[in-house]
């Protein structure tokens, strides 16, 4: 099922399961892959939904670019997977870069985008409680590296490296820019988070047709950690895109269907 694909003059590792449902784009984490979370997520979505799934650039099975770790980089490879490969506008899942990416493609590109499920996203560098730990690998790390990725086996701790000094700029996206999102979202996040509470807070109370899950008992990683609720939440979501009514509303005041 999965395959290279030329995007645009370079190689990239793809995943698809076909279906006559809506498309939806699974966007993995950073320095991460598609394959360390599609097991949790396709199960749920692929009898109603075109799942669509990529290793972007530099990570997984897809060789590296240069500058490709940016997100300005990673915005517009999605954009172009957006519209050579899933050919119309999509639903996003997105897991912390990912999620990233998936905001910034919705600010860019709207046309493209029908909603977002942000987990453990952030607008801005700012937002991390923990410093970045210093860059090392594995040998598990190394070796899995080694038997997937088309790139030299020392460039594993080259990318950890330049990575964590990307995130110490980026992303640095403005809360006018995030109120320009008017597709529905789901922002979710771990209770013990590595991204701020009030940071959480502030993306969702700046997005339109926000909405707020936050999982019990979770971390960053709250996807494998309580996959059946985190999926239920998505699923949730995803079935009914309307934007809530609610018997009190405070937040959402201004956002009522007349």
């Amino acid at each position: 099922m999965p395959e290279y694909i030329n995007l645009r003059g370079h190689e990239l590792y793809c995943y698809e399961w076909e279906n006559d449902g809506e498309a939806i784009v699974l966007l993995h984490g950073g320095l991460s892959k598609t394959a360390s979370w599609n097991y949790i997520m396709v199960p749920p979505l692929e009898s109603d939904y075109h799942v669509f799934a990529y290793d972007r650039t530099a990570h997984g099975f897809t060789g590296d670019q240069k500058g490709s770790l940016h997100f300005d980089f990673q915005t517009q490879e999605a954009i172009a997977y957006l519209e050579d490969v899933v050919k119309e506008p999509a639903h996003i899942v997105g897991y912390s870069d990912g999620g990233i990416i998936a905001l910034l493609v919705a600010i860019k590109r709207p046309d493209l985008v029908k909603s977002i499920v942000a987990i453990g996203a952030n607008y801005h560098y700012s937002a991390a409680l923990s410093e970045f730990l210093e860059a090392n690998v594995s040998e598990e790390d190394q070796a899995e590296y080694n038997l997937i990725s088309p790139d030299a086996p020392h460039t594993l701790l080259e990318k950890k490296l330049r990575m964590n000094q990307i995130w110490k700029t980026e992303p640095d996206i403005s809360l006018s820019d995030i109120s320009s999102i008017q597709c529905p979202v789901l922002v979710m996040a771990g209770d013990d988070d590595v991204i701020k509470h009030d940071h959480t807070i502030a993306l969702y109370e700046t997005l339109p047709l926000g909405q707020l899950a936050i999982i019990p008992g979770t971390s960053h990683g709250l996807i494998k950690e309580k996959p059946a609720l985190a999926t239920a939440v998505i699923m949730q979501f995803l079935e009914d895109l309307s934007y809530p009514i609610t018997r009190q509303p405070i937040r959402r005041t201004n956002n009522q269907p007349e």
